[in-house]
């Protein structure tokens, strides 16, 4: 659980690095999973935006019952899990993640998501860890992007450079096992990976059940009408979310 200096901090820099750790027979499963898919999917190989549409055997990890404890301190207890995506970053010429805010790509109303960023190995300055500019949340606001369609891009929306001051930005440091928490406004990007190590990390995203997630939304041709949504705790206050039953395998 969260202290409520903690809960403060999320809220005031827009994310926070918990105390907890994924136990390690987990990080090793994880890993066999991701294999398998990228076996079944190589085009995945740097990022895969969707695990659960692929295989549902990701949800275990997501319904790890600490994850779900923190963030019901910082979203209320009533929310569900819309998605899992695979950040892979291989070595030596691992894609970068340009700046950006997450909220641009999301068809949620009212806009609103806790993010859970697992690391599976360790993230480091020198091969790719997220940075994040403390504060951008604040406002509540989409800031202006552009389309950046460089192949060497896992996300091809880009901030302005008007909208953001990278050096004023945070590396996000994390040894396997970690996990960081950010807000769906929180300006981040990270740098390719050119070191002989591999960044790989497990996203899960939260959304209080306030909102509702628009189905018919196609971005960046995108089609977001098979998004799966789980009820994670609580029930859908809105009514109007189309929850999936949670089957959860075990590997």
């Amino acid at each position: 659980m969260l202290s409520e200096s903690e809960v403060k901090k999320y809220h005031e820099d827009g994310y926070l690095i918990p105390n907890f750790t994924m136990p390690e027979k987990d990080l090793l499963e994880i890993e066999e999973l991701h294999i398998s898919l990228i076996k079944k999917f190589p085009k995945f190989r740097n990022y895969c935006p969707a695990v659960l549409l692929h295989d549902e055997s990701f949800l275990k990890y997501c319904f790890n019952n600490e994850i779900l404890n923190i963030i019901e301190q910082l979203i209320g207890k009533n929310f569900a899990l819309w998605n899992s995506s695979f950040f892979a970053k291989p070595a030596f010429n691992g894609h970068a993640t340009p700046w950006h805010q997450d909220g641009q790509y999301w068809p949620i109303r009212p806009l609103a998501t806790c993010s859970v960023w697992l690391a599976i190995d360790d993230a480091t300055s020198e091969n790719g860890c997220l940075k994040f500019i403390k504060g951008s949340h604040k406002n509540k606001k989409i800031k202006k992007h552009k389309i950046n369609k460089s192949e060497k891009l896992t996300l091809n929306q880009e901030l302005l450079k008007s909208e953001y001051i990278e050096e004023k930005s945070v590396n996000l440091i994390l040894k396997r096992g970690q996990i960081s928490l950010h807000d769906v406004y929180m300006v981040h990007g990270s740098d390719e990976n050119k070191s002989s190590n591999s960044r790989r990390a497990m996203t899960m995203r939260f959304m209080p059940t306030t909102s509702v997630f628009d189905h018919r939304f196609v971005f960046n041709t995108r089609d977001f009408s098979i998004t799966k949504i789980y009820q994670a705790r609580g029930k859908d206050i809105s009514l109007k979310n189309n929850m999936m039953p949670l089957k959860i395998k075990e590997t």
